[in-house]
């Protein structure tokens, strides 16, 4: 049973997703205060060094209103129904190249300061994917209170990057009716011609498709570089001189970038589940691999204990019994009201679960549910994962995460190369059941038929000039492992706070230690000593 789409070219959703939204709902407040100095009132007109032919855009105003009008689905017409939130549109041009060409828009959400008189300016967010929604970001926490020492000291700005979320225009491939048949295709097993002329056919589909319903031009300027970009035009509009910066999972390719292109325009950055910059596709996919067995062990450890975990109670025995449970549905969907499950969702379900330990509780519950054919807990966090809302319309997130790899990634073109990409694969991945012969088809996936070519490849940053950042890694992170942040805090020359938790990412979660450190350097840009850990 697969745990991650990057081991393979199924098409399906990968990345931190609504998991992150989940956790941050369930944010909890902490109680120490941490001093400051305060700055003046925010400035107007462009703030700082402005690029060539970027007047316009830098010296922008930013008209903040009630957030109504931004929502885009069920999920945003709750969170931004609260007054104490403003938003706003951005104006930057889609290719930065072409300044006087044409422009979009990027959306903004704000919750000011609690402290007019001790506010050090804004701090940015953003929640990774690539995909997720920063406007959902912030608006979560502050409808928990952003009860946080940050709160009286920042204003919490998220934003929805270029084609997500509230920004336009937006990216789209396939129809809400075309992503729930995707959901219920049943795999082609094996890896032979068969299953390598199936994958490609529908890659090549699905890029046509994005072609159509996007247009070339916007996906060839969808990608990180931009977003960085954007990002130091937002950072002149709000007025702040030096731009205050976490980012979360895939938000850490984007504090990077702004890195290297803005390294003097850095105040404070938190790079939090880190993205390694240098890192390939191969070794990102092994590295997952093994990131996501380590949770599921781990989860297995913990759940063997009981006897009423739904896996037994011998761990030697718990892969195959996961795959006893979810094999039939690669044949059969399980009916769930007038829905069904398939092995597709089953799988995004439970990987996603396994992002962190506090949802663990949540996964024993469902594959109990499953073994008395029940499914609807399964369906329903495969559904908060994919973004689909109650009424069957579906968030962008997925298409956008398609999107940006298409241009951030080298583009492989060439059948050879990905059959060797394969076979390294294969070698570096642990042999276990959760990684079945489908998961390595050697096929052409969607960006090999993409219509525009790749903006960026992995690379060791270069930011002279850089001030001291801090990047945060989880022991026990599947998503984006541990080495990674050891090799981002290298490649920046950041300090890095290590955090003993199986979870993907930690600051603003429930560790006291990880939340001080993080507030102690945005406000008083006191980095934790080299080698602390937190739990």
């Amino acid at each position: 049973m697969p745990l991650s789409d990057d081991l393979g070219n199924v098409r399906r959703a990968r990345g931190i997703g609504a998991l992150g939204v989940a956790v941050l709902l369930a944010l909890t407040a902490c109680s120490s205060a941490v001093p400051g100095t305060p700055i003046a009132a925010r400035a107007t007109g462009p703030i700082g060094p402005v690029p060539p032919g970027l007047d316009r855009f830098y010296a922008q105003p930013l008209s903040w209103d009630a957030c109504a009008d931004y929502a885009t689905d069920f999920i945003t017409e709750s969170l931004y129904d609260d007054e104490d939130l403003r938003c706003a549109t951005l104006r930057v041009p889609l290719d930065y190249a072409k300044p006087d060409g044409r422009d979009i828009s990027i959306g903004l959400l704000r919750k000011e300061a609690s402290s007019a008189a001790d506010r050090l300016g804004a701090v940015v967010i953003n929640l990774g994917g690539p995909g997720q929604s920063g406007m959902v970001a912030a608006a979560a926490m502050a409808g928990n209170g952003w009860d946080h020492p940050l709160s009286a000291r920042f204003d919490l700005v998220g934003f929805d990057p270029r084609g997500i979320g509230a920004s336009e225009p937006a990216v789209q491939c396939l129809s809400d009716a075309e992503k729930d048949a995707d959901r219920l295709e049943a795999p082609v097993p094996g890896s032979g011609p068969e299953a390598v002329a199936a994958a490609e056919k529908e890659s090549k589909e699905y890029a046509d498709k994005c072609v159509a319903n996007t247009g070339a031009e916007v996906l060839a300027n969808i990608g990180t570089r931009e977003v960085a970009k954007d990002m130091d035009v937002l950072r002149s509009a709000l007025g702040e001189r030096k731009l205050n910066y976490v980012g979360f999972s895939y938000g850490t390719r984007i504090g990077t970038a702004y890195a290297e292109a803005f390294p003097g325009n850095v105040r404070t950055m938190v790079l939090d589940g880190a993205v390694d910059p240098n890192a390939d596709r191969v070794a990102s996919a092994i590295g997952q691999a093994n990131g996501f067995k380590k949770a599921f062990d781990a989860f297995v450890a913990a759940c063997v204990r009981k006897q009423t975990c739904p896996l037994g109670t011998d761990a030697a025995q718990a892969e195959a019994k996961l795959d006893a449970m979810l094999d039939p549905l690669k044949t059969t969907p399980l009916t769930v009201g007038d829905r069904k499950l398939s092995y597709s969702d089953a799988v995004t379900a439970v990987a996603q679960f396994l992002y962190s330990e506090d949802v663990w509780t949540g996964l024993e519950k469902s594959l109990t549910e499953l073994t008395e054919g029940k499914g609807e807990s399964l369906l329903q966090f495969a559904d908060l994962y994919l973004g689909r809302g109650p009424d069957g319309k579906y968030s962008n997130i997925h298409d956008a995460f398609t999107a940006v790899h298409c241009v951030d990634d080298p583009q492989v073109k060439d059948r050879a190369v990905v059959e060797e990409q394969m076979r390294r694969i294969r070698d570096g991945v642990p042999k276990s059941s959760l990684n079945e012969d489908e998961d390595f088809v050697a096929a052409l996936d969607e960006c090999a038929f993409w219509p525009v070519p790749s903006t960026s490849q992995p690379h060791e940053p270069k930011v002279p000039g850089l001030p001291k950042v801090l990047v945060i890694s989880s022991t026990g992170d599947p998503a984006t492992p541990y080495d990674s942040g050891v090799k981002l805090a290298k490649a920046l020359g950041a300090n890095l706070l290590t955090v003993e938790a199986n979870s993907h990412t930690a600051f603003l979660g429930d560790s006291k230690c990880v939340n001080d450190a993080g507030a102690a350097y945005l406000v008083e840009l006191k980095l934790p000593a080299e080698g602390m850990k937190c739990s």
